[in-house]
Parts: structure tokens; sequence; C-alpha cells
């Protein structure tokens, strides 16, 4: 795959072009959540167990799959005394009960983000504050949130639930989020919620995920440009299927969501000129290189990046595998 570093200017209407979406793929949060996995097999060897799919993404799945990793759906599915990863979106506390209690080494590598909304959930219901959050019914990200404080936390989906919202004290009210949410239709239903709300609060600082925010904003900026936007990611995954909404809202005259180049009709590309390429945030680059050498050999140029915002955030391992790694190390 070839690209062009260069800011790139707007699409030309008589030639052909790609525009690939920068930042895209791997946030911090999945890096480390497949990372994790790797070095708990490195470190304990086959199998290590991890309960529902660590990010969601199917090529990384199998691919850890192949090297020893055992996705379960919960924890009764793990041996006694099995090494267990939690997945990057999060568990509640019941599911952190029932590793002790059937005796499994655990390692959470909850995004450093998802475990922000959940103390700030523990905090708020301590507070006697009503939480509305956020989010979409039976994501596992919702479902860890909602565990922190299940008495006070009402889901709200969008803007259509708001009518039959109740709470206690309508003055003691705030709404959070899911991280991998659409910006936009959150704030729209923030707005719902607030006109019946006047008092509602405002989480301290944004749940939505820097990555998921920077994700959005690019597609926003190429997708007016763009005849078509591919977007890589995995059907299970919010944060793509938002992608896809995104460039639709911001003038593209069409988008798809692929896991990979196999899945892109030839159709799709029937008299399209200006093509821009992004991907979620647990889709490894190769993917996305094999979209961009799929348009290649469809007569498309070398693809351009579009630049909206840079990301260094790194998060450290989680800290129960840190632990076993410097033991090991100090072992020889």
């Amino acid at each position: 795959m070839s690209i062009d570093l260069g800011t790139p200017r707007l699409i030309s209407d008589d030639e052909k072009a790609v525009l690939l979406a920068e930042p895209r793929g791997y946030c911090a949060g999945v890096d480390r959540a497949v990372i994790t996995v790797e070095q708990a097999l490195d470190l304990y060897g086959a199998p290590v167990y991890v309960r529902k799919e660590i990010v969601h993404n199917k090529h990384v799945v199998d691919d850890l799959r192949n090297r020893g990793a055992v996705f379960v759906n919960e924890l009764d599915e793990v041996p006694t005394g099995a090494t267990v990863v939690f997945s990057a979106h999060g568990v509640s506390p019941a599911v952190h009960a029932d590793a002790v209690q059937r005796d499994l080494k655990t390692i959470d590598a909850t995004c450093p983000l998802v475990t922000k909304v959940h103390l700030e959930a523990k905090r708020f219901a301590r507070e006697g504050y009503s939480i509305l959050l956020i989010g979409h019914a039976g994501h596992e990200e919702v479902e860890g949130t909602m565990g922190e404080a299940p008495e006070a936390t009402t889901l709200v989906e969008g803007p259509g639930d708001v009518p039959g919202i109740e709470v206690p004290d309508p003055s003691k009210v705030v709404w959070l989020s899911q991280t991998t949410l659409s910006v936009d239709e959150t704030m729209d239903t923030v707005a719902a919620l607030r006109v019946k709300f006047p008092e509602l609060l405002d989480p301290p600082s944004d749940d939505i995920c820097y990555a998921t925010q920077n994700r959005q904003q690019a597609v926003k900026e190429i997708g007016a440009a763009s005849d078509l936007v591919i977007v890589v990611g995995s059907g299970n995954s919010s944060n793509s299927v938002r992608l896809v909404e995104v460039a639709l809202e911001a003038g593209a005259k069409a988008s798809y969501r692929v896991d990979d180049a196999s899945e892109i009709d030839e159709a799709w590309l029937e008299g399209v000129r200006s093509v821009s390429v992004t991907s979620g945030a647990s889709v490894p680059e190769k993917l996305v290189e094999g979209v961009v050498d799929f348009l290649k050999g469809h007569g498309f140029p070398d693809a351009k990046a579009h630049k909206s915002a840079e990301e260094s955030l790194i998060f450290a391992l989680p800290k129960e595998l840190r632990k076993d790694l410097k033991a090991a190390a100090a072992r020889g």
C-alpha cells in the first residue's frame, strides 16, 4: 500500500482520488487490551480465557483464538483456578465477585476511559443522583456500567425514551454515556433530557472517548467530498457502525461498513471518483491496507492521508499482568 502523507487538496471532479482518514484504527484502550491477551499467552501459556470478545473485531478475536485464547460468554465456562481476562468494555461488580467465588486469576483489561464512567456512576449513586445512561441495550459496556449502580441507573437509548423516564427527584439527575456513541446523536438525546429535566447535571468530563470523537471528526471533514466512504470494522463494533452514520450525515453519497476488503461489492465503485477510507477503533491497520490495495487494483490512485488530529495516548498494561511480568523478568 502506498500513501501520500501530504495535505490533500479538495477532491477534483475530473480525477479519481482516495482519502485516508487520520486518525483511524486502534485506540489506546484497544491496543492495551490486545497486548494484554498476547502477553498473557506468552507468560502463562495457552489456554488463557477471555470473557466476551476482548475487542469488537472478528479478525482480532480469530487471531488471538488461533494463538490459544479461549473466548467465553460467562465465567461458568472457565475452569476453577484458570486465568481469565476481562474485555476492554468492562464488567459489573457482580462479575468480579463471581470470579473471586470461582477462584479465578483475573486480569482486568477494561479501558481506563470506561473505568472512568464506572467511577462516575458509583460516585453519583452514592450522592443520591438518578443516573440516565445514554447507550445501547445489550452492549457489554452498558451492562458493566449499569451494574455499578443498578437501582439508580436508567438506560436511555435515544430521545424517544425521554417521555417515559421518571425519577424520584428531578433536581438530582445526571447523564452519563457509553464511550463509543455518535457525539451528535448523544447531544440530541441530552437536549431532549434537559427539556424534561432542566437541572440535569453533565458528567465531569466527556464520557465519549477521545478516539471515538477524533474518528468521527475525521469522517465529517472528508465525508462531504466523497462519493463513497468505506468504514473498516465489524458489525458488533458500535464506533464503526456510527462512522457510517456520521459519513452519510456529513454528505457522503454512500457509505458502507466492511470487515475487510473481501466484503467490498464492486458495484459500489460504479461511477465513483472519490473514495474515503477509515476504520473503527478496534481495527488492525493491515485490514485498511487491504482495502486501499483493493481500490488500487480497481483503477484508483495512491491514497492521500487527511489528518484531523494527533493521538499519542498510551495506557499501561493491567497491574495484575505487570506484576507477573516483573516477577518473571526477575526470575530470568
